[in-house]
Order: C-alpha cells, then structure tokens, then sequence
C-alpha cells in the first residue's frame, strides 16, 4: 500500500475513532452523574486516540524488527 492510500485510509478511520469515543465520554458522564461539556470529552477523546496510535506505532515497530530478525 502506497504512504498516499495509507494516509487516505487513515484520518477517516481517526477521524471516526475520536467522534466516537468523544460521544461515548459525553454521554458516560451523563450516565454517571458527572456530566461534562462536549468541548472537554473532545479533548479526552483525543488524548485516548493519540495514545492508542502511539502504542500501535509502537508495536508494529517491534513486529517488523522481529520480522527483519528471523530473515
């Protein structure tokens, strides 16, 4: 896969993830008592998926050094 499809894959993909999860906080803390506005989940939501992202940088990193290893 080209680094242009890669690309075009991905930010719907994150896009998707962060709206997802910002309407997930939101309405988690409807459910437990302690609402919050949309403005602070939208920033949680994107600290969650700019984590996972890293983490998954991260791991697929560690695959393909043992992938180049065993070669």
């Amino acid at each position: 896969m080209t680094d242009n499809r890669r690309q075009e894959l991905l930010t719907p993909s994150l896009l998707l993830w962060w709206t997802g999860l910002t309407v997930v906080l939101w309405i988690a803390g409807y459910a437990l008592g302690q609402p919050a506005g949309l403005l602070p989940c939208a920033g949680s939501a994107a600290l969650f998926v700019a984590i996972g992202e890293a983490g998954n940088a991260v791991r697929r990193r560690i695959r393909a050094g043992r992938k180049a290893r065993r070669i």
